[in-house]
């Protein structure tokens, strides 16, 4: 039997993650706690996400579905000439307004989005709402 056949017969092995989760605002409420372990099985904050989702009903305080939601009027237009790399997730991929999702401390559209790649120990904050007011 060559090399190619015995491989293709072997199953590919899940791997599972194990981060630390960090929420504020509703969803600490909702979640029930600050901070927590979560495990889940893949390597991407998309499937992370998922996994906690199907675990924590919060994901229509965090995900936009459409842009609509994902955006607010009343912010300063912004210059003509940005500085660095100026990128938004994809429709379906956002943040609410006033809601961020983050890894390392670092907003995940400044990664890799929904496919930016966890290792174990890795910290990732939930935020709802990220600024306070009233």
């Amino acid at each position: 039997m060559n090399t190619d056949a015995r491989s293709a017969e072997v199953p590919a092995r899940d791997s599972e993650t194990t981060v630390e989760v960090r929420c504020t605002g509703h969803v600490r409420t909702e979640v029930g706690a600050p901070k927590l372990e979560f495990t889940f099985e893949g390597e991407t904050l998309r499937e992370f996400l998922d996994a906690f989702f199907a675990e924590y009903d919060v994901k229509d305080l965090l995900l936009a579905e459409t842009e609509a939601e994902a955006s607010t009027s009343g912010w300063a237009e912004p210059p003509e000439d940005l500085p660095d790399t100026w990128r938004k997730n994809p429709e379906g991929e956002q943040t609410r307004t006033y809601a961020r999702v983050t890894v390392g401390g670092e907003f995940n559209e400044h990664l890799s989005g929904l496919d930016t790649r966890l290792a174990d120990g890795d910290r990732v904050g939930l935020m709802y709402p990220f600024i306070y007011c009233c």
